[in-house]
């Protein structure tokens, strides 16, 4: 099933970031026996993770208006209390961000709106109307326990870190990316973009959560994608209203000073098709197996499975 795909080319990039010297929170995956092993040594997929443990303090939400003042700092930074955040959190917490790195720019982008093409390394005024490759990949930061995502300067960013020093972060970030780029590569993939969590623990940032798996990355093969981004593209094609209501619920609780968009939405989304369900299905197996070169999962073709998914389209 999907969890267990996750959960093999999660553990498969673990233990490849091992081998290069990047440090995880990643101890090994449980056997059907319950016991940590490697993954070469799972006799079936295995479905989870022993990894190390840290914390997560409470994020306090103060409003746009701390203490009957505007924020003091410009930014949206102070509608949560992150020294509350890192007060509690000692030398072993979870940084509240998420490293995004993109290796190519697509048509719609949020990317688009935060640059000019030149910001980017790109010898051109406007923005093309087809995906780019970039030269150099870009890395930003971006909010992970806020209600909703926002990307950050690097200024913002640094001071939600912490002691985590972002200049880390970031190398972090940058050699996680290698590493996927060549694995991809060798599996017949395309690594469009992906994130990465990380925590600090007694001055060393390790990177935490699941890497490299087709919810947290952009993959394609031959223009085709192989991500979760096949079903967000789905309801955008089939339920537009719904994916309207979400960005209007959103823009509504942030002019409210509320926490959660989720009941400002006024239409739920479809339920999927059986089709849409097994190609999705297939595509996270088969992606699986071609990624990591090893059978796992009795499933088509990754040829077959991407050419259903080209049919979704």
């Amino acid at each position: 099933g999907k969890g267990a795909s996750l959960c093999t080319m999660g553990a498969f990039n673990f233990e490849s970031l091992a081998e290069n010297g990047v440090p995880t929170h990643y101890e090994g995956v449980v056997d059907s026996d319950g016991a940590v092993v490697e993954l070469a040594d799972c006799d079936e997929p295995p479905t989870e993770m022993a990894i190390q443990l840290t914390q997560v303090p409470d994020l306090p939400y103060r409003g746009d208006d701390v203490d009957g003042t505007a924020s003091d700092t410009g930014d949206d930074t102070d509608a949560y209390d992150y020294d509350a955040y890192h007060d509690a959190a000692g030398e072993n917490f979870l940084i509240p961000l998420e490293v995004v790195f993109r290796n190519t720019v697509p048509v719609g982008s949020s990317l688009r709106k935060r640059g000019e093409p030149a910001d980017y390394g790109l010898d051109s005024d406007e923005w093309p109307e087809e995906k780019v490759a970039l030269s150099e990949p870009v890395v930003e930061f971006s909010t992970k326990y806020e209600e909703q995502d926002r990307y950050l300067t690097r200024d913002e960013a640094d001071r939600i870190a912490g002691v985590a020093a972002i200049d880390d972060l970031e190398s972090v970030a940058r050699s996680v990316n290698e590493l996927l780029n060549e694995q991809a590569a060798a599996a017949g993939f395309t690594h469009e973009d992906g994130k990465i969590e990380c925590f600090y623990h007694n001055g060393e940032i390790r990177v935490a959560d699941v890497v490299g798996t087709f919810d947290e990355n952009r993959f394609s093969v031959d223009g085709h994608q192989l991500s979760k981004e096949v079903i967000r593209q789905y309801y955008k094609r089939e339920q537009p209203e719904w994916v309207d209501a979400v960005s209007e619920a959103k823009a509504n609780v942030a002019v409210t000073d509320g926490a959660d968009w989720r009941p400002l939405c006024e239409i739920d989304p479809i339920s999927l098709p059986d089709e849409v369900l097994t190609a999705v299905a297939d595509m996270y197996s088969a992606g699986a197996n071609a990624y990591t070169g090893t059978g796992w999962f009795d499933a088509p073709s990754l040829s077959e499975a991407v050419a259903a998914i080209a049919e979704l389209e």
